[in-house]
């Protein structure tokens, strides 16, 4: 029985974020997110520290040293590089206690990949560049198709009615999963930084890609996990300053 009883013990996890410019709000840090959302969607207890980079607590230098957020304490035991500590998470808060969170659709984790990449490139040169926004919006492009198209498990092979447009919430159905973990904190971080710097909005003819952004500000495990405006603005302000 003792075993038993320990098994079903909840784990103690506190998960250690980036603090916004005031110390102690949640600050611009999309992988910082992507765990608090991995986190929430398991349904598990946690605790979130957030950790002001400019006076990094005595204890935390001692807890882990030279590490930046996000790092886990997960029951006593550190775990530090979010992409190790997504697959650690989903490997060990498994079904049939908690939910597993891996996509269906390999795809579903490919298709904006690159997106963060070339916003990058666009913010730190001029918002006039043409290259970058046409490279940018190529990958925006490719995302919205990619919303749009039904996925393999949308089409029922026995119905006489053809779907041709894609009627899911999320990159990978109607649940929320590791790829809209990754993607999305970045794309509200490309969504708020260009328009702020580079007068730039997703285009209104990107339908796959508003209708999937206007799912996600509706469930909390996003619209609660991400930073104010201000974070994001105050982190691309050097950047956008640089630019010549």
């Amino acid at each position: 029985m003792a075993l038993r009883q320990n098994s079903d013990k909840e784990p103690s996890i506190e998960l250690f974020i980036k603090a916004g410019h005031d110390g102690e709000n949640v600050g611009n840090c999309p992988f910082c997110q992507r765990l608090f959302m991995v986190l929430w969607l398991k349904g598990v207890k946690f605790t979130v520290t957030t950790v002001d980079m400019r006076k990094k607590p005595a204890e935390l230098k001692d807890l882990a040293p030279g590490t930046n957020p996000p790092f886990l304490l997960y029951n006593g035991t550190l775990k530090t590089d979010f992409i190790k500590i997504e697959e650690f998470l989903e490997q060990t808060l498994a079904p049939p206690r908690y939910p597993h969170l891996s996509p269906l659709n390999k795809e579903s984790f490919d298709v904006g990949a690159d997106i963060f990449a070339k916003f990058s490139a666009f913010i730190k040169n001029s918002p006039n560049n043409a290259y970058h926004e046409k490279n940018l919006l190529r990958e925006f492009h490719r995302l919205d198709k990619y919303l749009i198209s039904p996925l393999p498990e949308e089409i029922d092979h026995n119905s006489r009615e053809d779907v041709t447009v894609s009627k899911r919430k999320f990159l990978d159905g109607d649940r929320l999963t590791l790829a809209d973990c990754n993607l999305l904190p970045k794309l509200h971080v490309i969504k708020i930084a260009a328009k702020k710097y580079c007068n730039f909005d997703i285009p209104a003819q990107f339908t796959g890609v508003w209708r999937y952004l206007n799912n996600a500000y509706e469930r909390d495990e996003f619209r609660q996990t991400c930073p104010a405006d201000i974070e994001i603005e105050k982190a691309y302000f050097t950047v956008a300053n640089q630019r010549k």
